[in-house]
């Protein structure tokens, strides 16, 4: 019998790469993909995509969407209590393991195997001390799609922001970044590739800064297409 898990879903390309990975296995039954949006704003909390993308993604992916709403500005213990409550009713259901897209942040893991383990839930993390050049070419050559809608000002320019995550914008990446974005230094909407059976549709609004620092690029949703 297979394990059921659910998925922490972000929209972007390494939980993508993340769940890629657990369908190609024989281990694992996906049952949900997991997201935390906040209420005020009706977008995923930090990466700021419209819940109505969230929600054409899951689509295209068909797999059920389980939202944990959160209120802006919440803080850890909001955030947590939200969280374990939604983990809970999953785990009566049957899911004994949550699936994670992260690399090498220790301390991000920690954090949450923590979490978890006020549970008894296991968490998985298929992408751990990955190679994050393999990996970014990997998702490429998967034929994944993903736009870039977001970058930290501090370590890229504001052109970055509603580029395509290709080849082309791997080469123009300073060194100091890394592929991946794993220390936050860009965020990503994948928008099509292998797992999905129909491109989520949307064109690009606004660019904005935020805190002075966060470009955000502002994507509008249109209609899925084939």
């Amino acid at each position: 019998m297979r394990e059921k898990v659910i998925v922490a879903w972000s929209g972007g390309k390494d939980s993508a790469l993340a769940l890629h990975q657990i369908l190609s296995s024989d281990e694992y039954e996906v049952m949900k993909l997991l997201t935390t949006v906040t209420e005020d704003y009706d977008r995923i909390s930090i990466h700021g995509v419209q819940r109505v993308l969230l929600e054409q993604q899951a689509n295209a992916l068909s797999i059920p969407l389980e939202i944990v709403f959160i209120s802006k500005g919440a803080s850890d213990k909001e955030y947590e209590n939200e969280l374990l409550k939604t983990l809970k009713m999953n785990l009566d259901s049957g899911v004994s393991s949550v699936v994670f897209g992260d690399i090498f942040l220790k301390d991000v893991r920690r954090y949450r195997e923590c979490l978890l383990m006020k549970l008894g839930i296991n968490g998985i993390f298929p992408l751990w001390k990955k190679d994050t050049q393999m990996l970014a070419r990997k998702f490429i050559n998967l034929g994944f799609k993903a736009i870039i809608m977001a970058i930290d000002s501090n370590v890229l320019a504001k052109d970055f922001v509603g580029r395509e995550y290709d080849e082309y914008f791997l080469l123009d990446l300073p060194g100091n970044v890394d592929p991946c974005g794993e220390n936050g230094e860009f965020h990503s909407l994948v928008y099509n590739g292998p797992i999905f059976h129909e491109s989520v549709s949307f064109k690009k609004g606004e660019r904005v800064l935020r805190e002075n620092r966060f470009y955000y690029c502002d994507l509008l949703p249109t209609q899925l297409k084939k």
